[in-house]
């Protein structure tokens, strides 16, 4: 029963059992009552949603006056929580322009040329998290990484293959050997390989080994990385860069637990556990035919999302303290950072993730004085990209090339021309990132 009075129930509750703990959390639902998309609706089934023009987002818009990642719902501790993405034509709520605001249900917002209103439900969901606020060396208190912590809690006991899924920097590799740490392999080796910073000609190679001339520059035999990883576990990153034609190999080993080095005829047994992880839409590569879809199946018996720092904003404080203290142990955290310096993060995107907050924190020791440099707003940093004055002449392909272009090439200007910082800032593997530098052959 649909419920938008003024007399603020709690949104959220959390439920203490024994060893674990539960966020109950009041339904809620997102529809468009004026506007280009009018009655387009999204029921929030998750800690997070993204509204705004962009395919990535879970509510997309066609308003023309609504940027591409608008704003942001979060089920928090204190409910739901809307925040402005540094909008371009901002978001409203009666009239007030706005930039957080815990919502109850009932209000009505305002952002381009159209207006969403949030409902609030009697029924509820319930999330489970963890009671603690770490997994191994991984730290955090929001309700969105406890979540993960309390998946991860119950996976790595297990020899299940787990896919970890999420943007790059949001620490899938801690993730993978917080798992092994935590698992009755923790004794026998914990192996990663990056199947996107390796030659497409020797990943096969490199995953399976090679006999001794078996190719050209096979001088002797060489072990693989799933044989070196017996009796342990094995963390390919961005499984999503195996080639089609090497896949087959992959899922024989998830099915027979078999390998076979290059030039050889016999298989290998192994005992392995296999993770992987990715920053990219397995499910729509399977959809493209750019991944098989029965080893997809095959690596995500388990899936774990890792959710961006944006989603967890909470945590962004303890983190950089966390690696304030690891970096600089004779600095005190509150000299460095600071109130204005905390807003300036809790304002921030954070693109690169947690690997781009390390970095920062880096700078930061560094240069205190100017926190503004320190996230890449510099004086003589470019601007951001913008679209296209002539967008409207040019064909669909020629406008995103040209977005494409200049998105790059403001990224590759924030870190410096440091390009693997790039990369992870940018959410793409480094191969992938090579790439399209070269294509749209920019500069270093």
């Amino acid at each position: 029963m649909e419920d938008n009075s003024a007399d603020h129930k709690p949104q959220t509750q959390f439920i203490e059992k024994p060893e674990r703990t539960r966020l109950r959390v009041r339904r809620a639902r997102l529809e468009v009552i004026r506007g280009p998309d009018r009655g387009l609706k999204k029921d929030i089934g998750s800690l997070h949603i993204l509204v705004g023009a962009a395919l990535e987002c879970d509510l997309i818009l066609a308003d023309p006056a609504i940027s591409r990642r608008h704003f942001e719902l979060l089920t928090t501790e204190d409910g739901y929580v809307l925040r402005d993405l540094e909008s371009k034509n901002g978001t409203e709520i009666r009239g007030v322009r706005i930039k957080q605001a815990v919502l109850y249900g009932g209000e009505e917002i305002d952002v381009g040329h159209s207006t969403l209103l949030l409902s609030v439900y009697d029924e509820h969901d319930e999330f489970k998290l963890s009671s603690k606020n770490s997994f191994g060396s991984m730290l955090g208190r929001s309700a969105a990484i406890r979540q993960v912590f309390a998946e991860l809690e119950r996976a790595a006991p297990t020899d299940t293959p787990l896919l970890l899924e999420g943007e790059s920097g949001t620490g899938k590799d801690l993730a993978a050997e917080n798992i092994h740490r935590h698992s009755p392999r923790k004794k026998k080796p914990f192996v990663v390989f990056d199947c996107g910073a390796a030659s497409p000609t020797l990943l096969e190679s490199e995953l399976f080994g090679h006999r001794k001339g078996s190719f050209t520059g096979a001088d002797r035999d060489r072990t693989g990385v799933i044989e070196s990883a017996d009796g342990g576990t094995v963390f390919l990153n961005e499984v999503g860069e195996i080639p089609l034609n090497l896949q087959p190999r992959l899922l024989r080993l998830l099915d027979k637990w078999e390998t076979r080095r290059v030039g050889e005829n016999r298989y290998r047994t192994v005992d392995v556990r296999l993770i992987a992880a990715t920053n990219r839409d397995l499910q729509n590569e399977v959809e493209i035919g750019e991944f098989r879809e029965d080893l997809y199946y095959r690596l995500s018996v388990v899936r774990v999302r890792l959710p961006a720092l944006r989603d967890r904003r909470e945590d962004i404080a303890l983190l950089a303290k966390k690696f304030l203290r690891n970096r600089a142990p004779d600095r005190d955290p509150d000299e460095i950072i600071t109130d204005q310096v905390l807003a300036m993060f809790l304002n921030h995107l954070w693109p690169g993730n947690i690997r781009e907050l390390r970095n920062v924190v880096d700078r930061l020791i560094l240069f205190p004085e100017r926190p503004g440099k320190a996230l890449g707003r510099g004086e003589d940093s470019k601007s951001a990209p913008v679209i296209p004055s002539n967008f409207l002449d040019l064909s669909f392909r020629k406008f995103q090339q040209q977005c494409e272009k200049a998105y790059l090439s403001a990224v590759i200007d924030s870190c410096d021309g440091v390009m693997t910082e790039a990369a992870a800032k940018a959410g793409l593997a480094r191969m992938t990132f090579y790439r399209l530098v070269k294509k749209y052959k920019l500069s270093k």
